[in-house]
């Protein structure tokens, strides 16, 4: 039996979910690794959640070194069939102002050394990833944002960067120059691994500021992140909140079919080791091949 039904990641100021009852944690291990922290279990709006710090309290796990495989098969093994991804981000255009909430609904990959994928040694699958966000969970998010009195924004792309520095001036004119809203550091490769998962995703970016592009923010802080990030907390524990008790008991979605045309490798070329592995996210059909 499911041990929880909704994933809650916590980005960047946002490592704990106010509002949580009958709480206990969960250290896993997966396929894949340690997960960054023990899942925090408990009930939330009335519905079984499990969360998540994304950075590790005490935020000690930089972008590049997250082990988001481990981090979302977690979440498959507590039987989790949805996520919602708190992140912060910076703004690349004027209409996105510091502590207003955007969901985007395209994302734009600039990094270069991240794993992304929970396929490989033997066994090839390609999902379908045109549109990476559950429009579902998009759209029960946003009727969240309006129900929290939080400016909450539909669509977008999020540039996701490879970090930890933020970006040059150079990179930042050119992301606005191809049309891009939000630049941020992990929420690609969560949503990849989530849709080969079968697990709905969708990113509330919170915005900390106008990156390095905007004259009266041409240079970055930690510190002025941090003052803008505490303000967001709050509004970001508030929507999840509001988020949860929306959600519809069912998936109306495609997300939990994601992989049904996907695998290419026929079953009995996969070596036992890899189906070992992989088990929780192909055995179905791999059971239902006959296999």
């Amino acid at each position: 039996m499911a041990q929880a039904e909704i994933g809650i990641i916590g980005g960047s100021g946002l490592y704990s979910m106010k509002g949580l009852t009958d709480v206990h944690e969960v250290q896993l291990e997966t396929p894949f690794g340690s997960p960054s922290d023990p899942y925090i279990l408990g009930t939330l709006a009335g519905r079984k959640v499990a969360f998540l710090a994304r950075h590790g309290r005490g935020h000690r796990i930089l972008p590049t070194e997250l082990n988001f495989r481990a981090n979302i098969h977690g979440f498959k093994q507590l039987g989790v069939e949805r996520i919602l991804s708190v992140s912060a981000v910076g703004s690349l255009k004027e209409e996105h102002k510091p502590t207003e909430f955007v969901i985007p609904d395209q994302f734009f990959d600039r990094t270069k050394q991240r794993i992304s994928t929970f396929f490989g040694e033997g066994i090839v699958a390609h999902i379908a990833f045109g549109d990476p966000i559950c429009p579902e969970l998009a759209q029960v998010v946003a009727k969240a944002g309006a129900k929290a009195e939080v400016v909450t924004k539909s669509g977008g792309t999020y540039v996701c960067m490879e970090g930890p520095q933020f970006s040059t001036k150079a990179e930042s004119n050119a992301y606005r120059a191809m049309g891009f809203d939000l630049v941020g550091m992990t929420n690609l490769q969560e949503a990849k691994l989530a849709r080969e998962a079968e697990i709905c995703y969708v990113t509330i970016a919170m915005v900390t500021d106008y990156d390095c592009w905007h004259p009266a923010h041409d240079s970055v802080t930690v510190e002025q992140i941090v003052a803008v990030l505490n303000k967001n907390a709050e509004n970001a524990a508030n929507v999840v909140r509001e988020a949860v008790g929306l959600l519809p008991a069912g998936r109306g979605c495609k997300c939990g079919q994601a992989l049904a045309m996907a695998i290419m490798t026929a079953p009995q070329a996969i070596p036992e080791a890899t189906r070992s592995k992989l088990e929780l996210l192909v055995g179905k059909y791999l059971k239902k091949a006959g296999a």
